[in-house]
């Protein structure tokens, strides 16, 4: 309203002075200066930001803890720190100082921006979100009245919605609270961070509206230590990707709504997804049921989920297919990689394909045993065996290798740097950042070269088997698992070999 009586009365001078006969070139030059500079420094760049608010009800996009499968510490962690808003006479009788600031912290697709719905819920607060990237912009100032306003915009929602508390979500907040001095025009994001800080230590439980920030990231240590100091992050919850037992329960949320066929297995798809995150669950799920409808099928069945996991994984299917020549090349390379698999880990191997999906020609994938977080030598030896084996088939059954080894080969040298780090090799325990590239490199190449010895000895016996396992997927294009058992069962029978 002010903007617009200050055009008309600004119009009206200039028109009088025309009148009068005054040279009003200088105003109108100087008019569109300050025009200009208006829309660059507020139009352009949002001075005034509009951040995303959602309603405390489900039927806004909120969820309730008891929707999101897993993540039974994260949940527990944050619900203990939503209580000084649910009962504030409580935490005031026990004297205790309430939390301003909850630091969620996980890979991406763990459920973070989920849980902060979730505490939005639970509180029956206000519920603004906004990313980190809204609150830094070119022109010095912006960002933090951009901070300023998203907190006088909760205050102001929760009173006129007579609620007595507001949480801000802030995603991807390391953009916002990154360490200070580190940006190039780093007096802008610090000012921003300085905001953020200043409104951060204002918060008071005898406040009319209570407000808590929750913010997100997968990359804490990018984060300024004053963010992360008591009385401000007071808590760190860590969100991490889901175990055996939450993948299973992710799985059964996901597909609820979903009619599937009486061979859905679900344990076995937990087992198969490993190191997926919960977004990733929830796009099986979806892509299982896109491949039926494709299919024509009104159930979803296990083979449906399958395929999903290894679209999910690499890719849509491509088009493009090679020769016959390099498709045998690729068939006998998966083969040796799933056969090295399945000698030293029964059970490890999931499917082998040539279908060529992203950058894969081909690829076999494994089904961990169970879930593991500490690894052994032998075990980290072992995969590197696995990696190299798609080589050292090529070599077995074609007497030469190809480029189709690099990405396995790159791999490994990754496993031989963990194995060196961990204090797993001959080097004994070294800093890695003191040892000497060459002395590295050659650990490297001496790790590896025994793991390629010891597959050749491991596959040789085994030639017929693959050379038979390279001429179906050739044909096939796929083979299974337990295929692959049945005829290693058969083979060891054949020639009175024990399995292991």
């Amino acid at each position: 309203m002010i903007l617009e009586v200050g055009v008309g009365a600004s119009l009206a001078l200039v028109v009088v002075l025309a009148w009068q006969g005054v040279n009003i070139a200088p105003f109108i030059f100087l008019a569109v200066m300050l025009g200009l500079l208006y829309y660059f420094t507020t139009v352009r760049n949002g001075g005034k930001k509009e951040f995303t608010v959602v309603e405390a009800n489900k039927s806004s996009g909120l969820v309730d803890f008891e929707q999101i499968g897993g993540q039974y510490t994260a949940k527990k962690e944050l619900l203990e720190a939503l209580d000084f808003i649910r009962y504030p006479e409580r935490i005031a009788k026990m004297g205790i100082r309430p939390l301003k600031g909850i630091l969620l912290v996980g890979p991406p697709g763990t459920g973070k921006t989920l849980l902060a719905k979730a505490a939005a819920a639970y509180t029956d607060s206000v519920f603004l979100t906004a990313g980190g990237s809204e609150f830094i912009e070119l022109y010095a100032g912006v960002g933090a009245q951009r901070v300023r306003d998203i907190f006088s915009k909760a205050r102001s929602l929760a009173l006129k919605e007579k609620k007595s508390s507001a949480i801000i979500f802030i995603d991807e907040i390391e953009i916002l609270g990154g360490k200070r001095g580190t940006h190039t025009s780093h007096h802008e994001y610090d000012q921003t961070l300085n905001q953020l800080l200043v409104e951060m230590d204002g918060l008071s439980v005898d406040d009319r509206v209570r407000v808590l920030l929750i913010g997100a990231t997968n990359r804490a240590d990018l984060l300024d230590k004053a963010l992360l100091r008591p009385g401000r992050f007071d808590r760190v919850v860590q969100v991490d990707l889901p175990d055996f037992e939450a993948r299973q329960e992710i799985l059964r949320l996901h597909v609820g709504n979903k009619p599937l066929d009486y061979d859905v297995d679900l344990e076995k798809l937990a087992r198969e997804t490993f190191g997926f995150s919960g977004a990733h669950l929830e796009s099986v799920a979806n892509e299982a049921a896109i491949l039926a409808m494709r299919d024509n099928k009104e159930r979803i069945s296990q083979h449906h989920f399958t395929e999903a996991i290894d679209k999910v994984m690499m890719g849509e299917k491509m088009e493009r297919k090679p020769d016959k020549e390099e498709l045998w090349r690729v068939a006998v390379h998966e083969g040796g990689h799933a056969l090295a698999s399945e000698l030293q880990r029964p059970g490890s191997v999931a499917n082998i394909t040539t279908t060529p999906r992203g950058k894969a020609l081909g690829y076999m994938r494994q089904r961990p045993q169970k879930d593991s977080y500490l690894y052994t030598q032998e075990y980290l030896e072992e995969q590197i065996a696995i990696m190299v084996a798609g080589a050292v088939a090529e070599e077995l059954v074609l007497g030469n290798r190809s480029t189709g080894a690099a990405n396995d080969f790159a791999q490994a040298v990754e496993v031989a740097k963990r194995i060196i780090a961990s204090g797993m090799s001959s080097l004994g325990v070294v800093s890695l950042e003191d040892l000497p590239g060459s002395l590295m490199h050659k650990e490297i190449q001496q790790i590896i070269a025994e793991q390629e010895a010891a597959v050749k000895d491991l596959l040789t016996p085994y030639s017929a088997l693959l050379m038979e396992l390279a001429e179906i997927l050739v044909q096939a294009e796929k083979v299974s698992g337990d295929f692959l058992r049945r005829r290693l069962a058969e083979e060891k029978a054949a020639n009175g070999i024990k399995s292991a």
